[in-house]
């Protein structure tokens, strides 16, 4: 089975870095990205990956935002929702 991912971060090379390791795997395959969060619940929408990859920080949506759009969505079948930052706010972790 191969696991589909998506990916959302503000920033292009950060999500290019992660599509190039995430399909140098043979069980996994990058569906999509997306630059912001508004763009990547269209996307998780459109492509109902297994894995979303949100980054906590991102204009228009923030990506805690965008998780709990997703999770509203209530899509079938339900992709594990995973949170990335670089920021160091312990905030964001509660």
């Amino acid at each position: 089975m191969t696991v589909t991912v998506f990916i959302a971060d503000d920033q292009a090379m950060v999500r290019q870095g992660f599509r190039a390791l995430l399909d140098a795997e043979p069980d996994l395959s990058v569906v999509g990205d997306a630059a912001d969060g508004k763009a990547a619940v269209a996307g998780v929408l459109e492509t109902r990956p297994h894995v979303v990859l949100l980054d906590i920080r991102m204009p228009v949506m923030n990506g805690l935002e965008a998780a709990a759009e997703i999770m509203r969505r209530r899509i079938q079948p339900e992709p594990r929702l995973l949170m990335l930052t670089t920021f160091d706010v312990d905030d964001y972790v509660y």
